[in-house]
């Protein structure tokens, strides 16, 4: 990995697996042989690039996404620069966001699209949310692996984005529905639903006050977050 140290060393996935002495750093400027995971990169990781893979590995850019502008992405070389389809996060920090990914699951995402699952999971493994990725990203990843090259795996992604604006519509439209039967009965029996009771014994009603994200399901049985979006931290 490239590290730029702009994350929480205690939080970092990256150093944590360099401290395990499973990933290596590599410095700016030196020329990288195998694929490189890159919000900067054109095509799709593919199952096409799994013997690239095998002979040369990984590597990722550890830095925020929140200061994407300061790495000198033009110092990072490689003739394999990649990126990711559409995956959702299981960090802790950026749990179901699309696209989110931090480094160990950024490596792990390209192994298992290239078939690779072995290396995958012992790098998921060493931190207590890995079991999590495959579990929430299997469906779509089963459906990459489909695929050979980075076209058809870009097709594939665009095709699951549509089904999920399809299914988040129907949700909405069907919310809106039952809201508005509900306003058409009169005097009706509601029975008022409450997260507990607060220290003063006040109940708390479900959704007061909650943020502006709004989870859904998606097509695989996931609950996203509607205004998540998708470097690596």
């Amino acid at each position: 990995m490239w590290d730029f140290d702009h994350c929480d060393p205690k939080r970092c996935s990256g150093k944590k697996l360099s401290r395990l002495g499973l990933i290596k750093d590599l410095r700016v400027g030196t020329r990288f042989r195998g694929v490189v995971v890159t919000p900067k990169g054109v095509d799709p990781v593919a199952p096409c690039d799994r013997s690239i893979i095998e002979q040369c590995g990984v590597a990722v850019v550890e830095c925020s996404w929140a200061r994407l502008e300061e790495v000198p992405f033009a110092k990072i070389h490689s003739s394999h620069e990649r990126l990711l389809p559409y995956l959702i996060a299981t960090n802790p920090v950026n749990y179901g966001k699309p696209w989110r990914l931090n480094c160990v699951e950024a490596l792990a995402a390209a192994f298992y699209i290239v078939g690779l699952d072995e290396p995958a999971e012992i790098l998921l493994e060493k931190f207590g949310w890995g079991h999590t990725f495959w579990k929430v990203n299997s469906g779509l990843i089963e459906r990459y692996r489909t695929c050979e090259t980075g076209a058809e795996v870009q097709a594939m992604q665009d095709k699951i984005i549509a089904e999920l604006e399809s299914d988040y519509d129907t949700q909405r439209r069907q919310a809106q529905e039952n809201e508005d039967n509900d306003l058409l009965v009169p005097n009706s029996n509601r029975q008022r639903v409450s997260l507990g009771t607060d220290s003063n014994g006040s109940e708390e009603d479900v959704g007061s006050d909650a943020g502006t994200d709004e989870e859904i399901t998606d097509a695989f049985g996931n609950t996203i977050l509607a205004s998540g979006s998708g470097a690596s931290e």
